[in-house]
């Protein structure tokens, strides 16, 4: 009996391959003789570092940078095994929990340690990039991480803008002379799961804006700022950013790497699943176990259990999901590949107490046993009734 665990990670509490260790261990307690693989997954935000580093035999790099209100602050990314791709996720340097919530304020946080990370890496003689978005805390449309890379904006007076998305109405002209052949030629991939234009009513002001602190009249300001900066830049390098699908990711960092980077945006989920080979590693397999915190109609929706249903159901493979709490969307779970669901937590208990560690952990392994005691049953009641049809 082949099974592939694939859980990603349970936010707040377990790391997928937390999780992933967990889950094998249930099913090694059911029958020790399961032959069990795990990968690591991601959908391109938190996690997404820890499950290619590993799933590459590849490195964790610790550096300083620039932290989203200017200070210095530690921030760590991946190089895969192969020495020459690094994997960085932006809230590393500029994300939400870098803050406190009284410190949250887009008109002047910064992406400057975005682009240090990725000087950092090609220091170190990175030319390819995998570029994880989401959770930042910023609204300045990427222009703190291309001031890092060399870009120069400049107001009307000549002089270069300072920090924060405060500063995109007061930009002029570009420069970008300063930027380096080692950053031109680079090339990065960048996950990105939404599809948010960089201004309007549907972009990055006004869509993500209040969860970063923004009060309605700043939404107004940096909504403004944002559609200036685009101008400017249609203007002055004929790149109509508006027009690009996920230009209003992560305050507008989708922009940036597509109109100034020529990076593609794609989703998260099947860029993290490509280089992990998980269609690959499918083969010979009889049982996928993946999951998440929560599944719900979201879940089918991008998120890494429907893009592992989805490549497993191709090969008819059944797909378990695990989750600590499952609301609605259950037909499009169905829809999505996934065979059945069930919930880890076993009673009644406070979020709070769902999430501590080691409860996650030991709901996991218990429900994950229970799996492997019914499954390795059937497959048991199987190989008899083959057996007797054929003596």
């Amino acid at each position: 009996m082949n099974i592939l665990i694939a859980m990603d990670s349970l936010k707040g509490s377990l790391s997928s391959l937390e999780a992933n260790e967990a889950v094998k261990t249930g099913l090694s307690q059911a029958d020790p003789k399961f032959k069990i693989q795990s990968v690591p997954v991601a959908d391109g935000g938190e996690g997404t570092v820890e499950a290619l580093v590993y799933a590459t035999n590849g490195r964790i790099v610790e550096t300083i940078v620039t932290g989203p209100l200017g200070d210095r602050i530690a921030a760590k990314y991946g190089i895969l095994g192969e020495q020459e791709t690094a994997v960085i996720e932006v809230a590393e340097a500029c994300g939400l929990p870098l803050l406190l919530k009284e410190q949250l304020n887009p008109h002047i946080t910064t992406t400057y340690g975005v682009g240090e990370l990725i000087l950092d890496a090609l220091d170190k003689g990175c030319h390819h990039f995998i570029i994880g978005l989401g959770g930042s805390s910023t609204n300045d449309a990427g222009i703190g991480m291309l001031q890092a890379l060399g870009y120069q904006f400049l107001n009307r007076e000549g002089e270069e803008v300072g920090f924060g998305g405060g500063q995109l109405e007061e930009i002029a002209k570009i420069n970008s002379r300063l930027v380096s052949d080692q950053v031109k030629k680079a090339v990065f991939r960048v996950a990105c799961d939404v599809n948010n234009p960089l201004y309007g009513a549907n972009g990055a002001a006004y869509i993500y804006g209040p969860q970063k602190g923004a009060t309605p009249e700043m939404i107004q300001e940096l909504d403004s700022g944002l559609r200036h900066f685009a101008n400017v830049v249609f203007e002055q390098m004929g790149v109509d950013l508006q027009n690009i699908a996920g230009a209003g990711a992560a305050g507008g960092l989708g922009a940036a790497f597509a109109g100034f980077l020529n990076s593609r945006l794609q989703s998260g989920v099947q860029l993290i699943l490509d280089i992990n080979k998980l269609e690959r590693k499918l083969t010979n397999v009889d049982l996928v176990i993946t999951g998440e915190g929560k599944l719900d109609g979201q879940t089918s929706m991008g998120k890494a259990p429907a893009g592992i249903a989805t490549l497993a159901k191709e090969r008819g493979i059944p797909v378990i999901a695990l989750a600590g709490d499952i609301t609605d969307g259950q037909r499009s779970l169905y829809d999505s590949g996934i065979t059945a669901y069930f919930t880890i937590v076993g009673g009644p208990v406070t979020l709070e107490k769902a999430l501590e560690r080691e409860v996650a952990r030991e709901n996991l392994t218990r429900t994950a046993e229970q799996i492997g005691r019914v499954w390795g049953q059937a497959s048991l009641n199987r190989l008899k009734d083959y057996g007797t049809k054929h003596e």
